[in-house]
């Protein structure tokens, strides 16, 4: 049993994570929040703390951002918007039991005092921004970073507010290109 609740957008989410974890879900409804949903995640933060674990879409991040605001040390949980896509459709409620206790073992607290550790110009350095394949990379390091996917400016964004340290990014770039050899081997 997860002892924080989790904050999902929708009914179908809770299905999805009874599928993957013991936890109990608290439903936003999507953005329309209301006073009643509002008041439970309030007592849950201050209970038990939650998990924002939202639906990897614009949808999905403007609920975390408000949430956000409102209850400053909630954890997040990042899904990657490829293991949270079925038939065209994306949410948490598309996820394999599998993915979402991946983003639930790589929790990350949002630190309100970024620390200034990354800068655009490593986007750039490590193809992360301003390359053709730049969205690709950034998903998969974001999603061996629990980070979920963002476009360059939210990543950079997230890099910094959620404490990744200058040697867990170098050691999963890293990994990443040790992944890209072995395709490219195999593939010989």
């Amino acid at each position: 049993m997860i002892k924080e609740v989790l904050v999902v957008e929708g009914k179908m989410d809770v299905v999805a994570i009874d599928k993957a974890v013991e936890a109990d879900c608290i439903i936003t409804e999507g953005f329309n929040l209301k006073p009643q949903a509002l008041k439970n995640i309030e007592q849950a933060y201050k209970k038990r703390g939650i998990i924002i674990m939202t639906d990897p879409d614009s949808a999905g991040e403007r609920i975390r951002k408000y949430l956000s605001r409102r209850f400053p040390e909630a954890k997040h949980a990042f899904v990657p918007v490829e293991e949270a896509t079925d038939n065209d459709d994306i949410g948490i409620e598309q996820a394999k039991p599998d993915a979402i206790r991946k983003a639930l073992a790589k929790v990350r607290t949002l630190d309100w005092e970024p620390k200034k550790t990354f800068t655009g110009a490593d986007l750039i350095i490590h193809g992360l921004s301003g390359a053709a394949d730049a969205s690709v990379r950034r998903a998969r390091l974001g999603e061996k970073l629990g980070l979920g996917f963002a476009n360059a400016k939210t990543f950079l964004t997230r890099l910094n507010h959620y404490g990744v340290s200058r040697e867990e990014f170098d050691r999963a770039l890293e990994e990443m290109e040790r992944e890209n050899r072995e395709q490219e081997e195999s593939h010989e």
